[in-house]
């Protein structure tokens, strides 16, 4: 280590002093230029200032206090650990926001750590200039933090958009370049430009739920609020932009959703300037009453906490997709919050449909998944008898799903019971008969309860029973 390279931060209080390395093994922190990380060397001091006795007697009056550095925890400087006193300035600090909850006593948590680091320290590098903030909370001394973003698992990685939690959080791989890859699309444009009607309708991808808007320039308030609501719901809709200065006459910007069920086109009728009524707006039209649930997505879905109200159907059937969403919209308009009302592919969910006695020859199927037990819908001919759904979904919130389950069971046993005592007295007269079968328990127990996040990937709280 050549001689100026580094700054010696000796222990100057005790008599080590600045001078060239010798052959007496003390302890010194040096800080090289362009290093994120402490590093522990050799201490550098001058025979010619320091006793040899007084080195001895520091020697044992500080071995201590050199082992208690070397076991403190070194964090990049590129990361921030965010508390309940910097949390509000972190969040709003940047433009993006990547925030990994944690705990030490989590295995998943403590492999995550250096990648973290390491990801914060290579984004950093290749972009100097970028607004992101790396940031790691330790949820254990920071409950409410962790309380806060209803965190339920170690590691969780949420990601903050101009000051707003955007609604996806990360769970990809956990690698250098798969979280560097994740911060640099978080910072990409989420809205796409087009020339005019042509260029858009080449563009689009009509399976997905678009919005398209137009504004007279990009220079002006009502194109930012846009900007930041397009942000924030970028993996839930495509948002698409046309500029048109002709818009200054005419009344000025113009916004419209294309839902990809109905292809009806619905139009913004409040200010743009109104940022909260616009990202409502959006977000009702982006994230739908009823959603398709997916093997990619069933683990967050899981996550909301809320029963699944299943349609199982031919993914085909784009009609039938539309019929069920009028229904829900029409009788479980209020129920937003109490239940996830979904969608799912009969052929791929197989699984669930055989715990149900179903099979692909049976769909449609509709069925409540409360994550103990799955209930089935029992006459499809009746869904579309008005307060059919709606009663099915209340009796589950009533508990008489549950109640009419266990009264079925006892039933059943009580039945299982007076017939083994009649075939035990047959047997008393006859010769031995096969013993009697249990019947098979109904409703069957819950199937996507065993696709929430893994154990294998996550260390799971157990705050609540989903």
């Amino acid at each position: 280590m050549g001689k100026g390279q580094n700054d010696a931060l000796c222990f100057s209080k005790y008599g080590l002093v600045r001078g060239e390395c010798c052959s007496i093994n003390l302890g010194c922190i040096f800080f090289s230029e362009g290093v994120t990380r402490l590093r522990f060397s050799c201490a550098l001091f001058s025979l010619a200032e320091v006793t040899k006795s007084s080195v001895h007697r520091m020697i044992i009056r500080n071995y201590w206090l050199l082992s208690a550095i070397l076991s403190l925890p070194v964090v990049s400087t590129n990361v921030i650990w965010m508390d309940m006193d910097n949390h509000d300035g972190i969040i709003k600090s940047a433009q993006v926001v990547f925030v990994a909850f944690c705990a030490d006593w989590c295995p998943f948590s403590r492999r995550l750590k250096p990648i973290f680091e390491e990801a914060a320290a290579a984004f950093a590098q290749e972009n100097p200039t970028a607004n992101v903030v790396w940031a790691l909370v330790d949820s254990v001394e920071q409950a409410k933090i962790a309380d806060k973003y209803y965190v339920s698992k170690y590691p969780t990685m949420k990601v903050f958009i101009n000051g707003e939690l955007a609604n996806k959080e990360y769970r990809s791989t956990r690698s250098v370049e798969a979280l560097t890859a994740f911060v640099k699309q978080q910072l990409s444009s989420s809205i796409r430009d087009f020339s005019d009607s042509k260029d858009l309708e080449q563009q689009m991808d009509k399976s997905k739920r678009n919005v398209i808007a137009y504004f007279v320039n990009k220079d002006t308030d009502e194109y930012r609020s846009f900007q930041k609501a397009a942000t924030v719901l970028r993996e839930d809709c495509s948002f698409w932009v046309g500029i048109n200065k002709n818009l200054e006459t005419a009344g000025g910007s113009v916004m419209h959703f294309r839902d990809p069920d109905t292809e009806d086109e619905q139009k913004f009728t409040g200010s743009f300037t109104d940022y909260k009524y616009l990202k409502q707006w959006l977000t009702d039209k982006c994230i739908p009453l009823v959603r398709e649930v997916t093997f990619e997505n069933v683990e967050e879905l899981t996550e909301e906490g809320l029963p699944f109200l299943l349609l199982f159907r031919n993914p085909g059937d784009k009609e039938g997709d539309k019929k069920f969403t009028e229904l829900v919209m029409r009788e479980l308009y209020d129920q937003k919050n109490a239940i996830n009302a979904l969608l799912a592919d009969g052929y791929k969910f197989a699984h669930p449909l055989k715990h149900l006695g179903k099979t692909e020859d049976d769909l449609p199927v509709l069925a409540i998944d409360s994550f103990q037990h799955m209930f089935l819908f029992d006459n499809m001919n009746e869904l579309y008898v008005p307060g059919k759904l709606r009663q099915f979904v209340l009796d589950l919130h009533s508990g008489k799903l549950h109640r009419e389950f266990h009264k079925s069971m006892d039933q059943e046993m009580i039945d299982l019971q007076k017939l083994a005592l009649k075939k035990l007295e047959m047997f008393a007269e006859n010769d031995a008969k096969p013993p009697v079968a249990m019947p098979p328990p109904t409703p069957p127990p819950s199937v996507f309860k065993e696709l929430k996040p893994s154990e294998n990937r996550y260390s799971l709280l157990r705050k609540t029973e989903l």
